[in-house]
């Protein structure tokens, strides 16, 4: 890792994730870790794997004992209210782990401030699944049962470890995927735990179902990224 003090640690879950912001904040790679890592000045960006898998692997690579960074959830999450529109930015108060507990995010009301900038922004309970929650049925259950805004996979992990280091914690989300859509599960099952695609999948997207979803989540996910990106620049600046 290099050297200098890491004040805000931004973890996605996979590498697209990673490379998108990394390209929206100017961020240089880490050559001085195994995985894809980015980093300018005190600013850390790296994937930890869907329902962040590598997290516990990677986090000694990333943050020294003696640092106490914000740590920042940040990537794509799925709408659970009606009301989030594709690329419209999550920063929620809280998220709910997959046992059902609340944990807080604990970030000062000023670095949330800087992360809104003043624009359109969600607040309320991330709810982190097991598992991507993939039809418009489903979705409004979980927003129901939780009363949550929106899901992903990985900030209830994120949020966790990072109290357990010390440190403070802050979600930001894009919605790449709103409440009334659904995602095919074949799509799904095409990309392993690092978000590549699997090995002799690639003929599946022939199918044009397919290959027209993954059309669609590919600009939702980077008109969310981008706006992502942009209140991380708010935030660091």
């Amino acid at each position: 890792m290099s050297t200098g003090l890491v004040a805000i640690l931004v973890l996605t879950a996979v590498e697209l994730e990673t490379r998108a912001l990394a390209r929206g904040l100017s961020l240089s790679p880490l050559p001085s870790v195994s995985f894809p890592a980015f980093g300018r000045g005190p600013l850390r960006v790296a994937p930890v794997g869907i329902g962040a898998g590598r997290l516990r692997e990677r986090w000694a690579a990333l943050v020294a004992d003696s640092e106490r960074p914000l740590v920042v959830s940040a990537g794509v999450c799925g709408a659970l209210d009606p009301a989030l529109e594709v690329g419209d930015v999550v920063l929620p108060d809280s998220v709910i782990d997959r046992a059902g507990t609340r944990l807080a995010v604990t970030a000062t009301a000023r670095q949330r401030a800087a992360a809104a900038g003043g624009g359109p922004t969600a607040s309320g309970v991330m709810v982190s699944s097991s598992r991507v929650v993939t039809t418009p049925e489903a979705k409004a259950a979980l927003r129901a049962k939780t009363g949550g805004v929106a899901v992903d996979m990985e900030s209830a992990a994120i949020v966790a470890a990072a109290a357990a280091h010390g440190c403070d914690s802050l979600i930001v989300r894009g919605i790449s995927d709103d409440a009334r859509a659904s995602l095919p599960e074949e799509l799904l099952a095409l990309v392993d735990a690092d978000g590549h695609l699997r090995g002799g999948r690639l003929l599946a997207l022939a199918r044009p179902h397919l290959f027209a979803a993954a059309l669609r989540l590919r600009r939702a996910s980077r008109h969310a990224l981008g706006n992502v990106a942009g209140s991380l620049a708010r935030l660091v600046a």
